[in-house]
């Protein structure tokens, strides 16, 4: 009866272990994952590997070779607007229906809860503070999903969130660094307090709008940080995509 809790483990350990290691560019573009040195890197045996493998080949973060196996894919910055954009009309869709279907007073108050604390570091510039808004804005938009009510949508959405720069908190930590990035997190906090008036109100195409732009917000924050190379390299995913050379010098 134990194994399969620890069987499941395992797996989590696997999976969450090898994406965290991806995302920070410990695998070139192109590697070929190979299981044996993974199952000793990872400290597990090669089933939890093997699914893992093939979760993230799902996710994308992954591609299937001709030969068998899986090997470290690469993306292009058309990939990266295709995912924030995807992103945005899944989490627009979820706005809606969070507004159509009627979201339930205690997700509603929830979320002005965390708008309250939102406000509260958005204009502050500490490091500590931005920390604090990565917390506060996955739970406003973890709290947005529960709202909308749907499974499917949540299935769907948790794919593209997995791609580099794709996921709402990517650029969060970079717009520390940079004031340019600092005050779209301010039009991104004003966005927040719209949004969960429009679902309060059950204006489900107003509340759709506003979660699009609001995830468009991201490919902004990409062309500020290509004029800092160095604080792009810090992103998670960052080594995965394949940005021209050039981008860096060039003003958004």
């Amino acid at each position: 009866m134990s194994v399969e809790p620890e069987s499941q483990s395992q797996s989590m350990r696997a999976l969450l272990r090898l994406r965290q290691l991806l995302l920070a560019g410990e695998y070139a573009t192109g590697t070929r994952m190979s299981e044996l040195p993974l199952v000793e890197r990872l400290g597990v045996s090669r089933t939890p590997v093997r699914m893992a493998l093939a979760i993230l080949e799902h996710e994308g973060l992954l591609e299937s070779l001709p030969t068998g196996g899986y090997a470290v894919r690469s993306f292009t910055r058309a990939d990266v607007d295709d995912a924030i954009e995807l992103r945005g009309i899944l989490e627009g869709t979820a706005a809606r229906f969070a507004a159509e279907r009627g979201a339930m007073p205690q997700q509603i108050a929830a979320m002005h809860a965390i708008n309250d604390e939102l406000d509260g570091v958005v204009h502050r510039a500490d490091y500590e503070s931005f920390e604090r808004y990565v917390d506060l804005n996955e739970r406003l938009h973890a709290t947005l999903l529960d709202a909308a009510g749907s499974p499917v949508l949540r299935r769907t959405l948790a794919g593209i969130v997995s791609l580099p720069f794709a996921s709402p908190s990517a650029f969060v930590l970079a717009e520390a660094e940079l004031p340019e990035s600092r005050e779209i997190l301010v039009i991104a906090q004003y966005q927040h307090r719209e949004l969960v008036r429009a679902i309060e109100r059950r204006e489900g195409a107003r509340a759709e709008r506003i979660g699009r732009e609001h995830a468009r917000l991201a490919s902004r924050n990409l062309d500020v940080v290509l004029d800092h190379r160095e604080v792009l390299e810090s992103i998670p995913g960052a080594a995965l995509v394949a940005l021209p050379e050039a981008a860096a010098g060039e003003t958004a």
